[in-house]
Formats: structure tokens, sequence, C-alpha cells
């Protein structure tokens, strides 16, 4: 398996080496809530003892931009940034490129190698994910149970074994009525290598937009 994974990048191995257990939230703003209408996503990821540890920030602006998000919402294709708010500066560009159905997301290093991606793949009823090396060799699965919409399994290629979950958080009432801000909890504690941590970490963003953003 690790031999599907380039060699780590110094901001990749002492951001994802330390945390057990990542908090992705969503942040949304005052104009977006009251106008219903969804700007660049913007999330602040914290660690287990709640210390504000990354921020990704959807990249892009203009008309251009602008368009992408009405016309195609949920399925726009979008780069994000994740910065280290410990002074490590660039740690990931996400990229997602446009696909109809079979949603995509790449995952780089600052210096623009390509760590990985997530890849969903066709299934009747469930929700199912495969996280890819460079080289595109499967490395986990992303696994939905068809009764826990909100949990997505992550399983380890051959013996299916269940090393962590990425799960949304129910954030109260109001703010699930009103403002659909999303939140997760991503458990990796079973899993070692922390490039293989940065991609896991990176499906939040991809299954926050094709699975609890809005499509109109």
């Amino acid at each position: 398996m690790t031999s599907a994974l380039v060699p780590v990048s110094p901001s990749v191995a002492t951001v994802f080496s330390r945390p057990q257990r990542l908090s992705v939230r969503q942040r949304k703003r005052w104009l977006e809530i009251l106008t219903s209408f969804d700007a660049r996503n913007v999330y602040v990821v914290y660690d287990e003892s709640g210390n504000p540890v990354l921020n990704v920030q959807e990249q892009g602006s203009g008309f251009g931009s602008l368009v992408k998000r009405l016309f195609l919402a949920s399925y726009r294709p979008f780069t994000s940034h994740v910065e280290d708010l410990g002074g490590q500066g660039l740690v990931l560009s996400l990229r997602r490129p446009f696909r109809f159905i079979f949603h995509r997301l790449e995952v780089s290093d600052p210096q623009g190698n390509l760590i990985g991606a997530i890849q969903r793949r066709w299934t009747w009823f469930r929700r199912k994910y495969i996280v890819e090396g460079a080289d595109g060799q499967e490395l986990a699965t992303l696994f939905g149970p068809l009764f826990r919409p909100w949990t997505f399994k992550i399983l380890m290629p051959g013996s299916k074994q269940e090393v962590g979950l990425v799960q949304k958080k129910w954030s109260g009432l109001l703010k699930e009525m009103f403002t659909e801000a999303d939140n997760f909890w991503v458990a990796f504690e079973n899993v070692a290598d922390p490039r293989l941590r940065a991609l896991l970490f990176s499906a939040t963003v991809l299954i926050d937009v094709v699975h609890f953003e809005r499509k109109n």
C-alpha cells in the first residue's frame, strides 16, 4: 500500500501525524444565511482538543466563479487550499474536476506533487468512494451504509477492516434548518501514514459538496 504514495512532504507529515481525530466545521457568512446563496466554501478544522489547526478555502473570484456556483451548484469544478494555522502555510491543494456522476477530488502537496485522489464508484443504493494513491492504486474505501446516510466507514482493501469513520455531525436544530453549515468528524487513529490521513481528511470536502450541499 505505501508504494502507491509519493514521498511525504514535511508540511503534510507535520500536520497529519499528530491528531487522532479532526473536526471539520463549515463557516457560513451572514449574507449566505440571509439570502440562501452559497458562496465559496470555507472550513475551519479542529483537533481533538478543540484547537483550530487548519483552514480550507475554496479558491476563485469574479464573474466566472459566480456563474459556476449559480448554474452548476454542487456539480461545479473548484480548487480549495488547505492552510496550516500553526505556521506551515499551504499544506494541500484540492482540485475537483467536473464530473456529473463519477465525482473525483485530486489532492496535491505544496510542491504540486499528486498525493492521490478520491474517486466515486458506481453502486445502486449505497455510497462508495475509492481512495487512490498517486499511481491509481486503491489505498482505502469510503463506504456509506444504506441506513446510515451521515456515515462513511473507512475500510482497508482486501481485508475490509474498518479503521475509522468520516461522519457528519448533528449541528443543532436551528443551524441545520437555517444555515446549512455542515460539520464532520474524521476519525483515523488506526491509520498510521500521514499521506493516507491527508487523503481521508480531504474526502470530507468532496463528500460535503456531493451529498450535503444544496443542489440548486
